[in-house]
């Protein structure tokens, strides 16, 4: 449902706080010692600027911001993927999770710049290069304590500290012009390089080697992914600008893009978006994969499953999403092996699964809702769809599938009467890995509970087989007669086992390369191309979303057909790669015509999820 928002909301909105309306996840002494180990250093955590470079956990922040000298307009935050006229472009480049090494380029107005940092856990440096020089505009300094720290700031003629009790923090600012004090700020003509370094000795010319050696290691931690180095390169570098301090609950997490964030309260966690985020940063870096997997369980409701959303403005309390989490878990702990972490999110995952059958259910199919709540003061733009259609197809992930738009609505149950094979199979799946995580924490009580609702729910699938078009189709509950409107989610049956070889194959040659269908230059699209919705293009009518590719391509792995696999694989790193090498953005979805991210307002330009068309080829080489 998430997208939808996009054209109503700003990033201008004022951060809210969510006193009234978020809990405080429950503290573990392993998880706080977790949190512990990630927030801290000098790294851009504040999701409000790029520009912003903030030390944890003392909350001390450097806000760089670029004014026009012309016309005195200053651009106070910078935020990638901006749209309109006006607006800064903000050019992504190499970013180490722990701020080690950061590089970005701003263009905004007539001023374009080149940034980079670095530190080493003891020095901090910057070098703001301009790359015009035109009109000599300024670059401005301002020093803060963010998020109710402790402490004050001192400004002088070239330099400023942060001082909390006996402890003062300096950094010194080199420019070859003259620096100008300005209240609470510093002024920097742009007339050649700035430098900021916590090292008052070092020369400019040292500065500079500290901030190249902390790049060259950046890029050779690159290239041990050889051939896949730019996939690599594209998935690691999003989810690493997408890292931000979140101070409310005082935790370090990756939401989808930090634009979504501004209008959210600050921050927000789409569901199977962070679970998706964290099965990425399981192929090296475990403490951003346990810390966002358990960030989201824990925004579990009071009903007992995890939310389409949570955030600081509110959660949402009456629909879920997608159930890839026990998945996305169990991978990580097989990169992983540390029980504390399965046992931290164990009860949650469970309750989430049970919710599913008893509120889901429906003659022992699985079909998606919204259920009635008090919503009290969340927004309106968030509250008005509760317990009806659209957000019945929020909780679906598809927003707008034309899979549902004929589908019938029970407005007394809040359910949609149609048995999603999406759904039905992602849940088997999730009963699958919530059973081997029971198996492996001793709870063998509860994994023959969910190897029961295994084989019923494996039978209720079986019934949706087609023999007459060769693949598993929605059935309309209220005439019991199949739909004949198609998705990716139609193969996630492949997901579960539960298809013979003979039925996977049928589906792959008669739909996945049926050009009428799924397969072309561009694939997979989120609707069959012979549809009159997918002419729209837009949205899920039509557009490639990675994680229709890698649920696919996960469930193609369970069966002998090699072709598919490695088309799947190698279209879907040619689809990242193309926007990527030619604007280093990673897009929301594509257009399964063109290939291009760029072509709708609809398409968040730096979006994580994105990034699983590049993990797709990581995990399949990985695997050899």
């Amino acid at each position: 449902m998430k997208r939808i928002f996009l054209i109503l909301i700003s990033c201008c909105i004022v951060i809210l706080l969510s006193s009234s309306t978020s809990k405080t996840p429950k503290k573990t002494e392993e998880k706080s010692k977790l949190n512990s180990r990630l927030a801290k250093g000098w790294n851009t955590w504040n999701t409000r600027s790029v520009l912003s470079f903030v030390l944890l956990p003392e909350y001390y922040s450097i806000d760089l911001m670029l004014q026009d000298k012309k016309t005195g307009t200053i651009l106070k935050e910078a935020l990638i993927g901006r749209r309109g006229a006006g607006e800064e472009i903000v050019t992504p480049g190499p970013h180490s999770y722990d701020g080690s090494y950061t590089e970005q380029t701003v263009w905004w107005d007539n001023i374009k710049v080149k940034v980079q940092s670095a530190t080493n856990g003891q020095e901090f440096a910057l070098i703001i290069t301009p790359l015009n020089k035109e009109e000599s505009n300024y670059l401005l300094i301002k020093p803060s304590i963010l998020w109710d720290g402790k402490g004050k700031v001192q400004i002088n003629a070239s330099n400023f500290s942060f001082k909390n009790n006996n402890l003062i923090k300096t950094l010194y600012v080199k420019t070859a012009d003259k620096i100008e004090l300005c209240d609470t700020l510093l002024k920097c003509s742009l007339t050649g390089k700035v430098f900021i370094s916590s090292n008052k000795n070092k020369s400019s010319g040292e500065i500079e080697a500290f901030i190249t050696k902390a790049e060259d290691i950046q890029k050779a931690e690159k290239k041990r992914f050889g051939a896949d180095s730019t996939l690599y390169d594209a998935m690691q570098t999003v989810l690493a600008w997408d890292v931000i301090y979140e101070p409310t609950h005082k935790r370090v997490i990756a939401p989808v893009s930090r634009i979504w964030n501004c209008g959210w309260g600050g921050w927000v966690l789409f569901d199977w978006d962070t679970y998706f985020a964290s099965f990425m940063f399981a192929i090296d870096n475990k403490e951003l994969a346990y810390s966002n997997a358990i960030a989201l369980t824990k925004e579990i409701t009071k009903s007992g499953f995890i939310p389409n959303f949570g955030a600081g403005l509110c959660n949402s309390e009456d629909r879920s999403q997608p159930p890839v989490g026990s998945f996305v878990i169990w991978k990580i702990y097989q990169n992983y092996p540390e029980k504390w972490f399965l046992k931290e999110v164990f009860d949650e995952l469970l309750s989430w699964n049970r919710w599913w059958e008893k509120n889901r259910d429906v003659d022992g199919y699985m079909c998606w809702g919204s259920d009635l709540y008090n919503t009290g003061d969340i927004p309106k733009w968030l509250s008005q769809e509760v317990g009806k259609k659209q957000a019945a197809m929020w909780e679906s992930g598809l927003d707008n599938s034309p899979m549902y738009d004929n589908a019938v609505f029970d407005s007394t149950k809040h359910k949609l009467l149609l048995a999603d094979v999406g759904l039905l199979s992602m849940y088997i799946w999730d009963c699958k890995n919530l059973s081997l995580i029971a198996k492996e924490l001793g709870r063998n009580d509860i994994k023959d509970e969910l190897d029961i609702r295994i084989k019923k729910y494996s039978k209720s699938l079986e019934t949706l087989w087609d023999n007459k078009t060769g693949i598993y189709l929605n059935k309309d509950l209220t005439t019991g007669e199949f739909s004949q409107s198609l998705s990716p989610t139609n193969f996630y049956p492949l997901l579960t086992g539960v298809p013979t070889q003979d039925k996977a194959e049928r589906m792959i040659n008669e739909h996945f390369y049926n050009p009428n269908e799924f397969w072309g230059d561009w694939i997979l699209p989120s609707t069959n191309r012979n549809t009159n919705a997918f002419k729209d293009n837009t949205y899920w009518r039509g557009r490639i979303w990675a994680p229709m590719n890698m649920l696919v391509y996960l469930g193609i792995k369970n069966y002998n057909l090699p072709k598919a696999r490695k088309d799947l694989t190698e279209k879907s790193a040619n689809l990242i790669l193309k926007s990527w090498l030619e604007e280093r953005h990673i897009y929301e979805n594509y257009n399964s015509v063109t290939g291009a991210g760029s072509d709708v307002d609809n398409s968040d330009k730096f979006y994580h999820w994105g990034a699983l068309l590049a993990y797709i080829t990581l995990l399949e080489h990985q695997n050899k």
